[in-house]
């Protein structure tokens, strides 16, 4: 989706009708024509309820169509006249069609009368933050690069055409009537486009009113999950060994055995915890001769399975063209089946439609229930969600679902329960889709609400830090770490049950040391501590004298296992950040953090006279400044050193070309001196230019290796996805040049897309 066109490209793109063709060079003019052209699409709805206001809208584009044809001394008048009339004839056949379910949706009781595209979405806390649409129509299709409406007829396959002639506002008009034509006679033109098609008819959701009711949709269909395939029992040759003898396992212990045997190279399956849980939960898959004979995991030997799973590898690997193609064209198939959902009269892409496999569990660090099965998820352990009057999702043959739900409150098309920890996993739509881009356009313009108190709740818990309750100290206290270090605030959790991971309000008196004096500075508090996903968080911080007096004070009588904020839990905090701000959570003081950090950086590194790879560094470099912040860590690429190693290959190869390109440019420059000759003369100045060329290639490289050896431990994605309001990245991006497609890839362009559309350059989060 090209969201980066301002509403001037669009102009010229989608071709008003029946102006003059120079219009589009005066710009109050072209504004003017454009509300033109709004109020005739208005009038266009307006003629599917009457026939006399479909006859009067007729004759004036009739008339229009006249006039563009006298200013351009086109031919007869006659022939015109019956081509107009065919083409409001299909016109209006269109739009009847496309207007048949709205009508009913209508009667259904839906809240105004229009298509489920254009009718509100939930309302939020903050009264709606979102802008109404500036123009409201019964019946919206957004073409990709014009800002006006058109019936979905208009959005045919014209844009090569339109692309040539942007211009000519007459040839657009002529491409949008010929080419309907050729789609019908042409099926094979028409699939051979289909993708380019798809990608048109991006629903620009952000220009529409929200519901109001708090309900997500209107309309929901889908096709349901697509289930992992049935076990393939190994070949009688590949043999399973207990105590130095082959013995064969029964179909569903021969199953669990080969998920521990293909895991033999990894470390996991030396850990002691993952063995002992991988037997206990294999046990319970063996028949009752089988358990009485496998009783110590020491004496399998799951060798012979795991050579046999390499080899698949291998050989799929090595497979023919034709055959990956095969598996190719099957995988589309089956995105194209299952996923896609309908959802309020647009086609959405489903998220993760394909259904986990059974496995072994891994979980992150030292996970107490590493090594325990995975059981496979079966239709009977499906819920479904989708609406009354849609077709429902067909279960396999001789199965049933779990429930079939109808609930609009909610975004998920399926759920089920896990076996490991009970957790409710879902089926969700892409990111790109309206859903889940409304989700996060509420997120950044919640943080940016805090950014309009966030002054007052600072001084707020300054003034708590000298309250006379324990309590309330020990929850400013924290709120100042999770404002300061954008720490995370911590869940309560059953001991045991997971990874001791701990955040701001589960901290103990081990991770924290604290040193009134530090390397020249005061005041100095050390954290270390297993943070989110078992990543550890080491940080040296000077901390304001108070709150050093108060963690002094709350590790007053504590042994290092007890709590340091003994007083304080999540569900305290959370309550006290509601009172704060409406919607304020301690992850809003993460996003609030990550993205004015960000802006910041961003105007302190930006120099406007560098190249667009030295500009794309510093916003790599503000990127890593809010990384660090959220302490989004990574191990550095197995790779890396590789990379790293090809990469200052082509630094000393394109060094080596700079010097002999040097010396050419200054053999050239004594022979123009010797001869004073036009020939000499361009000969120094192409010499020049290549020199130049070298130099800039050079240097890019080297901007490169620089920003893979700073990134090396870091991780950019984490933040840039989730805590960055994009509309800032998007903003710098309009003001210094910079292609989008340098900061966004092609699916975070497609995630992204409301605040692309959106953002200018002067936007300020």
């Amino acid at each position: 989706m090209s969201g980066g066109h301002g509403h001037g490209d669009s102009q010229v793109n989608s071709g008003p009708k029946g102006s003059d063709t120079h219009k589009h060079k005066d710009k109050h003019k072209d504004k003017d024509h454009r509300h033109k052209d709004h109020k005739k699409d208005k009038e266009r709805e307006k003629f599917k309820h009457s026939n006399s206001e479909h006859k009067e809208h007729s004759e004036k584009k009739h008339r229009d169509k006249e006039k563009l044809k006298h200013s351009d001394g086109s031919s007869d008048k006659h022939r015109e006249k019956h081509k107009e009339k065919d083409r409001e004839k299909r016109r209006e056949e269109k739009i009847k069609s496309s207007h048949d379910k709205p009508k009913k949706e209508k009667e259904n009781g839906y809240v105004r009368a229009i298509s489920p595209a254009a009718i509100k979405s939930e309302p939020e806390e903050d009264n709606g933050f979102y802008p109404s649409p500036q123009h409201k129509s019964s019946k919206r299709e957004y073409d990709d690069e014009a800002f006006e409406y058109k019936p979905k007829k208009v959005k045919s396959e014209h844009d090569k055409k339109a692309q040539k002639r942007k211009h000519e506002y007459e040839d657009d008009e002529e491409d949008e009537d010929i080419k309907p034509k050729k789609k019908t006679k042409d099926k094979k033109v028409t699939e051979g486009k289909k993708g380019k098609k798809e990608e048109e008819e991006k629903w620009k959701w952000w220009e529409e009113e929200r519901y109001t009711d708090g309900s997500k949709w209107r309309f929901l269909e889908h096709k349901g999950p697509v289930f992992a395939p049935p076990y393939e029992p190994l070949p009688d040759k590949v043999k399973f060994y207990y105590d130095g003898k082959p013995m064969k396992l029964s179909a569903p212990a021969e199953e669990v055995a080969t998920f521990f045997a293909k895991m033999l190279d990894h470390e996991y399956t030396t850990k002691e915890i993952f063995r002992k849980n991988f037997f206990k939960d294999w046990r319970k898959e063996m028949t009752s001769e089988e358990k009485s004979k496998i009783t110590d995991l020491n004496k399998c030997n799951f060798s012979e399975i795991n050579e046999y799973f390499k080899a698949q590898s291998e050989a799929r690997k090595q497979m023919s063209k034709e055959e990956k193609q095969k598996i190719k064209e099957e995988n589309e198939r089956l995105l194209q089946e299952y996923g896609f959902c309908v959802m309020d009269n647009h086609k959405e892409r489903i998220g993760n439609f394909r259904i986990e496999p059974p496995g072994l569990f891994r979980g992150r660090g030292d996970h107490p229930k590493m090594g325990m099965l995975k059981r496979r998820i079966r239709p009977e352990d499906i819920i479904i969600n989708c609406s009354k009057d849609s077709k429902h999702p067909k279960p396999p043959p001789g199965t049933k679902w779990k429930e079939v739900r109808h609930d609009n409150k909610v975004t998920w098309l399926a759920s089920w329960t896990e076996n490991i920890q009970g957790s409710i996993k879902y089926i969700m739509l892409n990111p790109s889709s309206r859903i889940k881009g409304e989700k996060d356009w509420q997120k950044y313009e919640t943080a940016r609400r805090l950014k309009k108190c966030v002054d007052r709740i600072r001084a707020q818990y300054r003034e708590d830090w000298k309250s006379k309750e324990m309590k309330i100290r020990q929850r400013a206290v924290a709120l100042y770490f999770i404002d300061k270090l954008a720490l995370r605030a911590g869940n309560e959790k059953e001991e045991g049950e997971t990874a001791d991971t701990v955040g701001c309000c589960s901290l103990r008196v081990e991770h924290v040391k604290l040193y009134p004096k530090m390397d020249d500075q005061e005041y100095v508090v050390e954290f270390d501590f297993l943070g989110k996903d078992s990543i550890r968080y080491y940080n040296k911080i000077p901390v304001e004298k108070r709150v050093f007096k108060n963690l002094q004070l709350f590790l007053e009588n504590k042994q290092p296992e007890d709590d340091l904020f003994d007083r304080l839990n999540t569900s305290i905090l959370n309550k006290h950040l509601q009172e704060l701000m409406d919607g304020l959570t301690a992850k809003v003081f993460r996003t609030y953090n990550a993205s004015i950090t960000l802006q910041q950086q961003l105007k302190e590194l930006t120099c406007p006279d560098d190249s667009i790879p030295a500009k794309i560094l510093s916003y790599n470099r503000a990127n890593r400044a809010v990384a660090i912040l959220c302490n989004h860590q990574r191990a550095p690429p197995k790779t890396f050193e590789k990379s790293m190693q090809n990469l200052q290959s082509k630094i000393d190869e394109k060094q080596n070309q700079l010097s002999a390109a040097r010396k050419q440019l200054k053999a050239a420059k004594a022979d123009h001196k010797a001869s004073h000759d036009d020939k000499s003369k361009k000969a120094v100045e192409v010499k020049r230019k290549a020199v130049q060329r070298i130099e800039e290639q050079l240097m890019k490289l080297q901007v490169q290796a620089t920003d893979r050896e700073e990134n090396k431990q870091i991780a950019l994605g984490t933040s840039k996805l989730n805590y960055l309001d994009p509309r800032i990245s998007v903003a710098w991006c309009k003001k210094w040049g910079i292609p989008i497609e340098k900061i966004y890839n092609k699916t975070q362009r497609e995630k992204f897309a409301w605040a692309i559309d959106m953002a200018e350059k002067d936007y300020e989060f």
